[in-house]
């Protein structure tokens, strides 16, 4: 995945505290999530944040995809993401590496296709990222499982009329009944599109949300201890 092609939004001197990683949609380049971009390095002054570029061209002439579009359905989507996925991955590694950031310090943010890949990335390999966003996404193939490692962040504009937002609801349906840590959201009057209301929400969902892993390791750490028995 061609790294020089992606753009530093922002990076700290010294180590940074996050790392979030943003990934466009289909026909669009890194330049599209700058907007985004600016308002996470205003919120999180010390977190690396980084627009990531797809690696192949358009397929309508512009911009860049993950993954083709062409004739598109449900089993189409699942293997053009598979097949996406190992290099998606290795990005995720490399700016970890870069950074020298933990999973616990990563976060994944994706709109539309770029949701896709995220989502999937978090579902296959849990361990590089312990937070991922969908902005106007969905899985390639809804989860049948639900890593506590993850905490999953689901924003959709309910006028979508490219993904419909029921894509966000079911998805976030299935990932309670599998006992996962997730926050959805679902906007009225907005449409696919990134606007001032969902970047606003995003950040006081990933600011707010405390992970039920904390909740659980904090309340591990307060469990009393009984008397020794000899």
């Amino acid at each position: 995945m061609p790294l020089a092609e992606s753009i530093v939004v922002a990076r700290p001197q010294g180590h940074p505290g996050q790392l979030m990683l943003l990934f466009h949609g289909l026909g669009a380049t890194p330049n599209d999530m700058l907007p985004l971009g600016q308002r996470l390095a205003e919120a999180y002054p010390h977190a690396c944040i980084v627009s990531v570029r797809a690696p192949d061209p358009g397929d309508f002439g512009f911009g860049f995809q993950w993954f083709s579009a062409r004739e598109l359905d449900d089993a189409r989507r699942s293997s053009r993401v598979a097949t996406a996925l190992p290099a998606f991955a290795d990005t995720v590694r490399e700016w970890r590496s870069r950074t020298d950031c933990g999973a616990e310090e990563t976060a994944l943010i994706g709109f539309s296709q770029g949701a896709t890949m995220a989502l999937e990335c978090a579902r296959a390999e849990p361990e590089l990222a312990a937070r991922v966003a969908s902005i106007g996404g969905r899985f390639a193939t809804l989860p049948d499982e639900a890593d506590e490692r993850t905490t999953w962040y689901l924003l959709h504009g309910k006028d979508d009329p490219v993904v419909h937002y029921r894509q966000t609801v079911t998805a976030a349906e299935r990932l309670v009944a599998l006992g996962g840590d997730v926050v959805a959201d679902v906007l009225p009057f907005v449409g696919h599109e990134i606007n001032d209301a969902l970047a606003s929400l995003l950040i006081e969902r990933l600011s707010s949300h405390v992970p039920r892993r904390t909740w659980r390791e904090a309340l591990r750490e307060d469990t009393p201890v009984g008397p020794a028995r000899g």
